[in-house]
């Protein structure tokens, strides 16, 4: 059975992945640091001098924010074949979200501190709002900076629900457009290139347009380079 070079790759990464739990201790890491960081910034939120009508609409553009950049985050790992490179071992192990999209079902708040462990952009961006925590800047910015951070990896959430929740809460909550529903997300997996939000989907008409312009697509190239594998899925698929 011939494999194509991308193929050995990724089996080289995904054997690298299972045989060595560096590699699954940094996701707990990861997620411990981000998780902690969120709850702290949650509290500082709770001390800012800032009028409730502020601070709902300070969430709104956090919501919009945080669908979008997780979702290019989301277009840049789909399309991220460098299974060689420093974090190719993490490459690999997200593509196989498409190979078994739904996941094992579990609580919220373990999906929550479990998917937050992928996000290793956030925890960065949390510590350095950590620090702009102690400046004097606009409490509106920091109120929308804190609550997309937190959003970020509810984001996690939603989506799980979409693959896995059919209760009447969620689906009302996806109706009305807070949650991401799976008449809306089954684009990205059904087809090629779109569909990358994962908040709740409001974004995609501006990721799309991005994704056309710089990217090919995955169903051609990343989604082919797990077809050889036969190990182990990741742990909450």
């Amino acid at each position: 059975m011939l494999f194509t070079d991308k193929q050995k790759e990724f089996n080289d990464a995904m054997q690298k992945y299972h045989e060595h739990k560096f590699y699954q201790h940094t996701y707990t890491f990861i997620s411990l640091v981000n998780i902690s960081l969120e709850v702290i910034l949650l509290y500082l939120l709770t001390t800012l001098n800032i009028s409730w009508i502020l601070l709902i609409f300070a969430f709104f553009i956090a919501y919009f924010l945080a669908d979008f950049i997780n979702g290019l985050v989301h277009l840049y790992m789909d399309n991220n074949d460098a299974y060689n490179s420093f974090f190719g071992v993490f490459i690999a192990s997200f593509h196989l979200h498409h190979k078994t999209p739904e996941y094992k079902n579990n609580n919220l708040f373990l999906i929550y501190f479990n998917e937050s462990g992928a996000k290793f952009w956030l925890a960065p961006y949390l510590l350095v709002l950590l620090f702009l925590c102690t400046l004097e800047i606009n409490t509106l910015l920091l109120a929308i900076l804190i609550f997309f951070g937190i959003l970020s990896s509810f984001a996690e959430v939603s989506h799980y629900l979409c693959h896995n929740s059919k209760s009447k809460t969620v689906l009302f909550l996806q109706k009305i457009g807070l949650l991401l529903s799976m008449k809306h997300h089954k684009h990205h997996h059904n087809e090629d290139n779109n569909g990358y939000a994962f908040l709740n989907g409001m974004s995609d008409f501006l990721i799309d347009k991005i994704a056309k312009k710089f990217y090919g697509g995955y169903k051609n190239n990343s989604d082919k380079h797990y077809e050889m594998y036969k190990g182990e899925d990741t742990s909450n698929r």
